[in-house]
C-alpha cells in the first residue's frame, strides 16, 4: 500500500477486527502459514479465521503465495504483505486478549 488516503481507510478498515489483528501479528515475520495453522495456533474456528484471512486478502493486507492438496481439499497459504510503519506499530502495541468462545 502506497500510503494515500485510501489506501489508509482500506488498511483501517483491514486492521478494525481484534481477530484479524491477531492473525496478522501470527503471519508477521513468518513463512508462508495456512488458515489451517492459524487456527491451531489461534485456537479459533477454521471457518472464522478462513473468512477474516480472505477479507485481509481483498484488502491486500495478505496473499496467496501457494497451494497444496491435503486429503481431499486445497490448503492456501499466504503471507504477510503489510508494510505501512503506522500499521506494523499498531499490531506491535498490546491489546487486551479476546475471549474465547466456548
Amino acid at each position: 500500500m502506497a500510503g494515500n488516503g485510501s489506501d489508509n481507510h482500506a488498511l483501517l478498515a483491514a486492521l478494525k477486527h481484534p481477530l484479524r489483528r491477531e492473525i496478522l501479528r501470527a503471519m508477521a515475520d513468518r513463512k508462508p502459514i495456512s488458515p489451517r495453522e492459524l487456527s491451531d495456533q489461534l485456537e479459533e474456528s477454521l471457518s472464522n479465521v478462513s473468512y477474516h484471512v480472505r477479507v485481509l486478502a481483498e484488502y491486500g493486507v495478505v496473499e496467496e503465495i501457494d497451494s497444496q492438496q491435503v486429503r481431499g481439499a486445497t490448503q492456501h497459504f499466504y503471507r504477510c504483505t503489510l508494510r505501512a510503519k503506522w500499521a506494523l506499530t499498531v499490531l506491535r502495541g498490546r491489546e487486551k486478549k479476546r475471549k474465547r468462545k466456548p
